[in-house]
């Protein structure tokens, strides 16, 4: 019987739960993450719903921030790099989203729209930024910035391009290629 009380007193030790571990710096992250991150990475700033990705290249972050403070940061680092600039996605089903449905929403929107200013945002349907940015996990790294949110299709995705040497330098660059060597 002591022996059968011991063996229970130790495996009940095991078996607790481990403590929560603390929700790593965030904005650290970000900053030592930039410099290794090029063109086709992504950053996203997600709601709190997000599904975590099993993707090998995805890595998530719970930043128990908000939403619009996340994405203030991490586009203030992305400005200040010489090397990556954002291309902007969101979800085409925000602008359909009435405050009945997602109390809120309004109001987010006003304050996405002020946040992103004058920046190029492309939209597409959710499932297709979600697609994309599968894709691109398999191959390139995705940081995934998980926030407070709890409004639905706020998330806002960061394809990361090149500062440096634009669309059209390439385009130009692949021409004269491509007329040199017939």
């Amino acid at each position: 019987m002591v022996k059968y009380l011991l063996l229970l007193l130790t495996f009940s030790s095991v078996l607790q739960a481990a403590p929560p571990r603390p929700t790593p710096n965030w904005q650290a992250k970000v900053a030592a993450s930039l410099p290794l991150l090029g063109h086709r990475n992504w950053i996203l700033v997600v709601d709190s719903a997000y599904p975590l990705q099993v993707s090998p290249g995805v890595e998530t972050i719970e930043t128990n921030a908000s939403q619009l403070e996340v994405l203030h940061n991490v586009l203030t680092q992305i400005d200040h790099t010489p090397h990556v600039s954002p291309n902007l996605f969101m979800d085409a089903e925000l602008p359909f989203l009435t405050d009945e449905s997602a109390p809120g929403v309004s109001q987010y929107r006003a304050q996405i729209k002020q946040l992103l200013q004058n920046r190029p945002v492309q939209t597409l349907p959710h499932e297709q930024i979600i697609s994309n940015v599968d894709a691109a996990g398999r191959t390139f790294h995705i940081l995934v910035l998980k926030t407070t949110m709890t409004i639905p299709y706020t998330s806002v995705f960061l394809q990361l391009d090149c500062k440096y040497w634009t669309a059209g330098q390439e385009k130009q660059l692949r021409e004269i290629m491509r007329t040199a060597h017939p």
